[in-house]
């Protein structure tokens, strides 16, 4: 178990301060009690400037190498770099005895994920991934209604997170090259396949369409995975850059009831603007809540109006604080995020070779 000295929260050093760094994991960490951001890894001299300007008094380290030469001054590393850097930077991390949070996806296979896991687990060192998703206002709403059998057995779900970005943004998330990892299957697919297996339980069965439909395009941008649960739920997920009119985040349906949820979580946005966790965090309008009911369309009226439950984005790094401080369960596992890569491996083969693949 690591602790700080006697009081003092746990020192946190972060790799990486581009989206993942800067917007998500940074004001998360420094929001969270027993945590305290000492140190942010990049070699941009903006990004540098800029972690000083929104972090007060945090250390800037130029590479990783830099940092691992002083770890018995950190009490966990946070990775946020690009994909192709999880499993070395975190090989590094737990070797050096030093627990890991990775952001998604953990690794670029289900195998690097689960000796990731067995290095973790034969150190005794706690070893997170990043589903911050699993925090998301519509996914806890869909919880909780879960829960409540309000929506009697579940027969399909549907999971959409669509955009409409009909430019490229350029960038090692859209580069063709294996190496990278790049792909809205491993990006926005870790989050939808993530939350199906949450709710739902292992699948048996993986079929998949995959599309490279902009010009100039080196990676799939326009993706549908079909996923069998062996609880006889079927699972229909989503992740687009190129939908022009965006549909439903979730529609699930069920033997009673269905619900029906439009429009993201408002905490990404709000982080990028620079709020911080407070007072109302996560909340939405009334105008956005879901609706549950049978036999109409939510968008003439049928059925109820759901209350959204908040998102909780600090809930994660807050479990990640008791894991290390109290021994409490870790939030997401690497074990979990293997789990989700076989689907997505599963997933690029069924859309590569038009066949359905058995898990």
């Amino acid at each position: 178990m690591t602790t700080g000295t006697s009081g003092t929260p746990l020192r946190v050093g972060l790799i990486g301060y581009g989206l993942a760094g800067s917007v998500f994991h940074a004001p998360l960490i420094s929001t969270t009690e027993g945590l305290a951001l000492d140190t942010v890894v990049t070699s941009n001299p903006e990004r540098q400037d800029q972690a000083r300007a929104e972090h007060p008094g945090v250390r800037i380290a130029a590479t990783p190498d830099e940092l691992f030469e002083r770890a018995d001054e950190l009490d966990l590393i946070v990775i946020a770099s690009p994909n192709k850097t999880h499993v070395p930077l975190a090989t590094t991390a737990l070797k050096a005895g030093l627990p890991v949070v990775v952001d998604k996806p953990v690794a670029g296979t289900a195998a690097e994920a689960r000796e990731l896991a067995a290095l973790a687990d034969e150190r005794g060192l706690l070893l997170s991934v990043f589903q911050n998703r699993r925090w998301d206002n519509d996914f806890l709403t869909l919880r909780k209604l879960l829960d409540a059998g309000e929506l009697g057995d579940v027969w399909r779900f549907e999971s959409r997170f669509e955009r409409w970005r009909p430019q490229l943004k350029g960038g090692w998330r859209e580069s063709g090259d294996p190496a990278e990892i790049g792909g809205l299957l491993y990006d926005l697919g870790s989050h939808v396949v993530d939350q199906a297996l949450t709710l739902f339980g292992p699948a048996t069965q993986v079929y998949a369409e995959s599309d490279v439909r902009r010009a100039g395009a080196e990676t799939d941008d326009d993706t549908f995975i079909a996923l069998t649960h062996a609880s006889g739920v079927r699972s229909h997920l989503y992740v687009s850059a190129t939908t022009a009119q965006l549909g439903p985040r979730f529609r699930v349906l069920g033997s009673q009831a269905g619900y029906v949820k439009y429009g993201l979580d408002p905490q990404e946005a709000a982080l990028r603007e620079g709020r911080r966790p407070g007072p109302g965090w996560g909340t939405e309008p009334e105008s956005l809540w879901g609706r549950v009911g049978s036999g109409e369309s939510p968008l003439t009226g049928g059925g109820r109006s759901e209350p959204t439950v908040p998102g909780d984005y600090p809930a994660y790094y807050a479990a990640v604080a008791r894991a290390l401080l109290e021994d409490g369960p870790n939030p997401v596992t690497a074990l979990e995020a293997a789990a989700a890569l076989d689907v997505l491996e599963a997933a690029r083969r069924s859309a590569r070779d038009g066949v359905t693949v058995t898990l």
